[in-house]
């Protein structure tokens, strides 16, 4: 009987955090578009966001195997970040500023919750095709890649949340560093994943951060970028249309029974 109260809590605490990140979302949208930017008094909300985001999918998480998963990636995410910003593998030369809020080691805490959703997102992608195992690894890798070609021209030339060294040829970021999301991403995905069923929590909160990001291209009048946004966000409309089918919850409920009886 005692687990009735903590799921009362849990789910007390995602309708909190649900309402609270749709704020943030349309909050944010709409202060870059009216105003041009979030005031720096409240660039701490960029950190919030994100570390939302991370708790909507831990959340949502309804067993200890795929908890792991997640904490997996996140760590893992993190501790790249951490090894780019010292040694500028595999990266390139790059420091994150004070948007984001304290850093360890050089790195914002809340960027574990990045790597996460984003993994998480691809993984969701993928999971209806059932592909071998490092050939899944490589096409994750591949999605957070091209996610990334949305996401960090907006963060460094918009947002600020880090700096180069050097430019590049592509919004002056520097080719390395994709070289590096699909290396990072590919060792994640191989090291951590694990079978289990799809969660669509993932996926709409993938899609809402990817989403996010396209819209502010489209702002700031990044269109290449925004472009590569739309096609981002194409698998998850042609998921919701049918066209890619995912799990339903008497399958995610049996393949839960299955992973726990192994």
């Amino acid at each position: 009987m005692s687990r009735y109260p903590l799921e009362n809590l849990r789910r007390t605490a995602l309708a909190f955090c649900v309402i609270l990140y749709i704020l943030l979302w349309i909050g944010g949208i709409l202060n870059h578009w009216l105003l041009g930017g979030v005031d720096q008094s409240l660039v701490w909300l960029g950190s919030l966001f994100l570390l939302l985001a991370g708790a909507l999918l831990f959340l949502t998480t309804r067993s200890f195997i795929e908890a792991k998963m997640l904490a997996g990636f996140a760590l893992f995410g993190l501790a790249a970040e951490m090894v780019g910003v010292y040694t500028g593998f595999p990266f390139g030369s790059y420091a994150y500023t004070e948007t984001l809020g304290w850093r360890v080691l050089g790195v914002p805490p809340v960027m574990a919750c990045a790597w996460m959703t984003l993994i998480l997102y691809a993984r969701e992608i993928l999971l209806p095709f059932r592909l071998p195992r490092f050939a899944e690894s490589i096409a994750a890798a591949l999605l957070v890649t091209v996610i990334d070609l949305l996401i960090d021209p907006v963060a460094v030339n918009q947002l600020g949340y880090w700096q180069w060294a050097s430019g590049g040829a592509y919004y002056n970021i520097p080719l390395t560093n994709f070289a590096g999301w699909f290396l990072t991403g590919t060792a994640a995905f191989y090291l951590f994943q694990r079978k289990s069923a799809s969660n669509i929590w993932r996926l709409r909160i993938g899609f809402s951060i990817v989403l996010f990001f396209t819209l502010l291209a489209f702002i700031y009048h990044l269109y290449p970028a925004a472009l590569v946004g739309c096609l981002a966000c194409l698998p998850y409309f042609l998921s919701k249309k049918g066209i890619t089918t995912f799990e339903t919850p008497e399958r995610t409920q049996a393949a839960d029974r299955t992973e726990a009886a192994s």
